[in-house]
């Protein structure tokens, strides 16, 4: 009895994959909940190989190390989880096509209406399980790589949104295209900058980081003019970092915002579970 238990147990274990700009972003999910979550670089052909295995063990089980250590917190599974992707690199998805039970997700799975085909996949599988849990009209922010903004109505109709470079691809175009201004380090800024700058560091500081706290405020003005009612969810790499600068100079603003890092896999929960 305790065999098949853990058998029908782990026969519930799916894991998630976000390939994203710079990293991959994984969650392992036991039927609907969410257990884990964990961010690695880019793996090498061979590792991903390895891990369609039978024999390899994913986390931790039987006193070996795993390939994500602590990654799994359940005993390995003795054949490959059943994995889903969701990839804004095409060169990347193609490395997991050798995997053995891998399903790829498209915008065509995506219930959203209105949906134009070049859509990024994370920015409608965010949208998609910020409303369907919390509800729609909904608006998500993402703060990574790049900064968008994706919306839909009550109707699950997508309104549309808008990409800019975010925080620090901003600072890394400054740094890379001009032949006076330095590069501006991520870790360097720890509190707002002032506005009006004696020093060219902070003088970049304050033109990236002002204008982009204030586009943000006018995109949510913007979008509570169009539906009162409707809700906002931000995530991202820098989702705490533009939370704690909106806090200081909007904190109302700031306070009604849902924080939620992992928006995308709550959307490829919602499809996965309705298609069991």
């Amino acid at each position: 009895m305790k065999s098949q238990q853990y058998l029908k147990h782990i026969e519930n274990q799916w894991l998630a994959l976000e390939i994203g700009n710079s990293r991959l972003h994984w969650a392992l999910f036991v039927g609907e909940s969410l257990k884990s979550t964990c961010d690695t670089e880019y793996l090498p052909e061979s590792v991903i190989q390895q891990l369609g295995n039978s024999q390899t063990n994913w986390g931790v089980g039987s006193g070996k190390k795993g390939i994500f250590s602590t990654f799994l917190p359940l005993p390995p599974a003795s054949y490959p989880l059943p994995l889903f992707i969701a990839s804004v690199v095409p060169k990347q998805t193609a490395l997991w096509e050798s995997y053995p039970d891998v399903r790829v997700m498209t915008l065509d799975q995506i219930p959203l209406k209105n949906i134009y085909p070049t859509l990024g996949i994370d920015r409608a599988l965010a949208l998609w399980g910020a409303g369907m849990t919390w509800g729609f009209p909904m608006l998500v922010i993402d703060g990574g790589t790049a900064l968008t903004f994706t919306a839909a109505d009550a109707e699950q109709t997508l309104v549309g949104g808008a990409i800019l470079p975010g925080v620090g691809l901003q600072f890394v175009s400054l740094g890379q295209k001009t032949g006076q201004l330095p590069q501006v380090k991520m870790e360097e800024i720890t509190s707002l900058p002032p506005r009006f700058a004696l020093n060219t560091a902070e003088a970049m500081q304050s033109g990236v980081i002002y204008t982009l706290l204030a586009g943000i405020k006018d995109f949510i003005e913007a979008w509570l003019c169009l539906f009162p009612d409707g809700k906002i969810a931000i995530k991202g790499g820098d989702r705490i970092l533009l939370l704690n600068y909106l806090q200081t100079l909007y904190p109302e603003m700031a306070s009604s915002l849902i924080v939620e890092p992992n928006l995308i896999f709550w959307g490829m929960q919602k499809i996965v579970m309705a298609t069991k």
